[in-house]
């Protein structure tokens, strides 16, 4: 099976950057695309970020691009999500997922998920 661990998330004060990272264990010889998602509070999770498997390709949602940076580092099974210029807003719990398809936006779409670190951003 495939697992995936999140960590790196803190409290941050607005304007703050972190750096969350997600390794990926199990049956890592399939190639997986990866995505971000955030859900807050009595809120719907939401796509944030996502990436192709020889990352070439990534897509963010209009609320974080310019601010957030996806990559990943496939020798060492391992995804990042670089946040700059945070924002209130931004609070939430961040997840990994993996697809055996192509990244998308849609929850639906992925495969296995990490069990999410907290990110939040103080004012």
């Amino acid at each position: 099976q495939v697992q995936l661990v999140e960590s790196g998330g803190g409290l941050v004060q607005a304007g703050g950057s972190l750096r969350l990272s997600c390794a990926e264990s199990g049956r890592t010889f399939t190639s997986h695309a990866m995505g971000w998602f955030r859900q807050a509070p009595g809120k719907e999770r939401d796509f944030v970020a996502a990436i192709s498997w020889s990352g070439g390709v990534t897509y963010y949602a209009d609320s974080v691009k310019g601010r957030f940076t996806i990559s990943r580092d496939n020798a060492k099974n391992t995804v990042y999500l670089q946040m700059n210029s945070l924002k209130p807003e931004d609070t939430a719990v961040y997840y990994c997922a993996a697809t055996t398809g192509p990244p998308t936006s849609d929850t639906y779409d992925y495969d296995y998920w990490g069990q999410g670190t907290q990110v939040t951003v103080s004012s």
